[in-house]
């Protein structure tokens, strides 16, 4: 199906064109690449040889306010914060769980921007068809109104015949400069989203087969699945960071005992061994411990909420295509009367009215087919949206 007014400006493009264009011009993944950056930034702290920044320290030791006999001591040391067994392993491994949380995140923000399309895209189909049948309907009253005026001054009609033949092109007229100022506004939150203005060409991929909340294909689950492992790679930091980190430090000293006597360095090698405590350890581990409980809390929820979402798409889908098959059916007899009675009327058999009647009836059963095959489309997109595919 095509959608648009001017398939001649431009080649159509596809949903995922259209969700590229929207996704550069709109930055809708820019909380999930927020995340990617700090997970990046993350494992390049875990990489690290350091627990932290090292610190410089200087110090100078003298009598000059005291006794001032030239006693001096100068020292200079540089202070290494070191990983303890384990940490930077567990702290590496967090990382890592963070990056791909923050990769799958990108995935769900770009699934979420095409259910947005995919809903836009089969508006635009159903009131492009909406337009078309409106034109159509006009073009064919204004030719009866034509032709009933011929007859009405050939003697064959009364002039009330030409009135109201008249009204209901001007009426249908009227339907068509709505029909269009409605899909010229959908058309206009189209471009304002994609920033294109070429038809679309709503081809969708197959659904998939199975059900895709299996093993987490779908990518909602996917992302809880990697916040579980996350929580759980947090959790074990917290368990490995029991206290500060320790220090290593190395200090050169520079010495001399009074005024004219020689100086003497040594170097001084020290490690400092922080204690963990109970009132330290304890709320980070708590804090840790509920996060995980949250995020298997979550994925519980996002499982039952997505697996309500599919059945309830499926049911729509197969009531959308009864539907569809319902109303083709209806708008076909219609235009066969409609067709017969135009036959009827032309050979003087049939009133003007009851021609108009039945012309009415088959252009609002040809609008609610136009609007059902939308509907129709935009069902099978959102059972595809329902279970994860991207366009």
């Amino acid at each position: 199906m095509l959608l648009g007014a001017a398939s001649s400006v431009a080649a159509p493009v596809t949903l995922a064109q259209a969700v590229e264009a929207a996704w550069q011009r709109t930055q809708a993944g820019a909380a999930a690449q927020a995340q990617q950056l700090r997970a990046d930034a993350e494992r390049r702290a875990a990489a690290s040889y350091l627990v932290a920044s090292p610190a410089l320290s200087l110090s100078q030791r003298s009598d000059r306010w005291q006794k001032n006999s030239g006693v001096q001591e100068n020292e200079v040391g540089i202070a290494l914060p070191l990983w303890r067994p384990g940490q930077r392993d567990a702290r590496r491994a967090a990382a890592e769980s963070e990056h791909g949380l923050a990769m799958q995140g990108v995935q769900v923000a770009r699934l979420r921007l095409a259910g947005q399309l995919r809903d836009l895209a089969w508006s635009l189909a159903g009131l492009k068809a909406e337009v078309a049948n409106a034109r159509a309907q006009q073009t064919y009253l204004q030719a009866l109104a034509a032709d009933v005026e011929r007859r009405v001054k050939a003697g064959d009609l009364a002039r009330s015949d030409a009135l109201a033949a008249q009204g209901e092109s001007l009426a249908a007229g009227a339907e068509l400069d709505a029909a269009e100022q409605r899909f010229g506004a959908e058309r206009q939150r189209w471009t304002a989203l994609t920033g294109l203005d070429a038809d679309i060409e709503a081809v969708e991929p197959a659904p998939p087969e199975g059900d895709p909340l299996d093993q987490d294909r779908h990518p909602l689950l996917a992302q809880q699945s990697l916040a579980v492992d996350a929580a759980r790679r947090q959790l074990d930091v917290s368990r490995g960071d029991v206290a500060e980190a320790p220090e290593l430090s190395v200090t050169y000293r520079n010495e001399r005992g009074a005024r004219g006597e020689p100086s003497q360095g040594s170097m001084v090698l020290a490690l400092r061994l922080p204690f963990g405590t109970a009132a330290r350890n304890e709320p980070l581990r708590a804090a840790a411990l509920g996060a995980l409980d949250q995020a298997l809390a979550e994925q519980t929820r996002t499982r039952l909420e997505l697996a309500a979402e599919l059945a309830i798409a499926r049911d729509a889908q197969q009531a959308a295509d009864r539907q569809a098959a319902l109303q083709r059916d209806r708008a076909a007899l219609l235009r066969q009367r409609a067709a017969l009675l135009d036959k009827s009327f032309r050979a003087g058999e049939t009133a003007l009215p009851e021609l108009l009647l039945a012309v009415q009836a088959a252009a609002q059963a040809d609008a609610a087919l136009a609007r059902q095959q939308a509907a129709q489309g935009n069902a099978r997109a959102r059972l595809l949206q329902a279970s994860g595919v991207l366009p």
